[in-house]
């Protein structure tokens, strides 16, 4: 009994120990924590003893910036049409396919020759007939003149009447006439020949100017009228863009003009390609007529094709990024400095070594930096790598200190209004343009 009851007071007195010791850990934990809050409301810098993060900066920036609306377009090609026949004939022999490039007076199709050359054959008889014509025209003309010249020495005497004389220079004018009539007939006869010489080349279809032919538009044995079709052809290498502008539009390309309603343009806007090529577009002119139901106008533009186009096609489609609005100058942040922290958008600036939180507010987006409404001014270095990990007032390392020196002004940008809002633009023509806001 008695060692029942030292067991049960050793099992209390254990229990009230661990109890204690337990609490008095409790409370030195706490005071830790506490202490801790502390260092830290009071900035201490020694507290956490943070190290300084490495981070990148990228300068606030202040630059123009123009909003741009993407309308579609094609490309169209300056020169293309029909080879056509110049005489009637039948085709003898096809010299190119659908898909050849041909240079300027290369042969496309070839006339059966034989008539021609026996039409030839023909004029150039007929040049030698009237020539000899001439000849003896002109032989008759010399007799003519030597006879009035024999007669003239006479009139004085009894042997030559003055009839006689006066009927010799009539026969002498007749003479004269006849070989001008002879020279004349020459002069024809050797104007057929060269026509006959012409039909013959002619035979020969060549190609108006350099292309590729995109379509035969007849078969070898078919008989072809004068000016009827034989191929068409494109000059892929002389491409213009073309594109229907709403007329609400214009006032951002139209560049000149003289009053005459000509729609000389000269604005450079920017143009890009299926495969994702940019090029410079230069507004050459707007055609004087719009479209009642789009109430849209072509506008063609000369466009500097470099490298990265690939190949061109008369007809390929083609974006075209017309500006919506005048330009105005905005102060820009890079979009990796951006920071989304629920419905705050915030981003880090390196002041005296620190990271600094600012909440910011963004509008319109251009290329890869967001347009700054408010919180940020030209010059303010952000950080733009590095600030996923970041704590308020963290020190930091720059890595590129160059950025530093940065002036706060940069190159024109712009921004691009979604497809389809450009879409109901140019088919309502009521839908102006929006802010957006990221």
């Amino acid at each position: 009994m008695f060692d029942s009851r030292f067991h049960d007071e050793a099992r209390r007195r254990g229990r009230r120990f661990f109890a204690g010791a337990a609490a008095a850990t409790a409370i030195a934990v706490l005071a830790v924590l506490a202490a801790l809050v502390c260092v830290a409301a009071t900035g201490g810098p020694a507290a956490f003893a943070q190290p300084a993060a490495p981070v990148t900066t990228d300068a606030v920036l202040r630059q123009s910036f123009t909003q741009t609306v993407p309308i579609i377009g094609r490309l169209v090609a300056k020169q293309a049409g029909a080879a056509t026949t110049r005489i009637a004939g039948t085709v003898d022999a096809m010299r190119v396919q659908v898909g050849a490039r041909v240079a300027r007076g290369q042969t496309l199709a070839t006339l059966g020759p034989a008539v021609l050359e026996l039409r030839l054959a023909l004029a150039r008889a007929r040049h030698a007939e009237e020539t000899a014509k001439l000849k003896t025209a002109n032989a008759q003309l010399q007799l003519a003149r030597q006879e009035v010249g024999r007669l003239s020495g006479l009139t004085d005497s009894a042997a030559v009447s003055r009839a006689v004389y006066d009927d010799a220079k009539q026969r002498r004018s007749i003479a004269s006439a006849r070989a001008e009539e002879a020279a004349a007939a020459v002069a024809g006869s050797a104007a057929e020949v060269r026509l006959a010489e012409l039909d013959l080349s002619y035979a020969d279809i060549k190609a108006p100017f350099d292309g590729t032919v995109t379509e035969i538009l007849t078969e070898v044995g078919s008989f072809l009228q004068r000016g009827q079709a034989v191929a068409r052809l494109v000059s892929e290498r002389r491409l213009e863009l073309e594109a229907d502008i709403p007329a609400e539009r214009l006032s951002g390309i139209i560049g000149g003009g003289d009053g005459d309603g000509d729609g000389v343009a000269g604005a450079q806007v920017e143009m890009r390609l299926d495969n994702g090529s940019v090029h410079r577009a230069t507004a050459r002119a707007v055609v004087p007529e719009e479209n009642p139901r789009t109430r849209t106008r072509r506008v063609r533009f000369h466009v500097d094709f470099g490298r990265g186009a690939g190949p061109l096609a008369d007809g390929q489609s083609a974006t075209v990024l017309v500006p919506a609005g005048a330009r105005r100058d905005i102060v820009s942040v890079h979009k990796d400095a951006v920071v989304q922290r629920g419905r705050d958008a915030i981003v880090f600036v390196v002041e005296d070594g620190l990271a600094v939180v600012r909440r910011i507010r963004t509008g319109q987006s251009s290329g890869d930096r967001f347009e700054v409404l408010d919180g940020l001014a030209p010059g303010d270095m952000t950080v733009v790598r590095g600030n996923e990990r970041l704590q308020p007032n963290q020190p930091v390392a720059v890595s590129n200190p160059t950025a530093a020196t940065a002036t706060g002004a940069a190159a024109p940008a712009s921004s691009t209004l979604p497809a389809s809002a450009t879409a109901a633009t140019a088919a309502t023509d009521e839908s102006p343009p929006t802010e957006s806001t990221p």
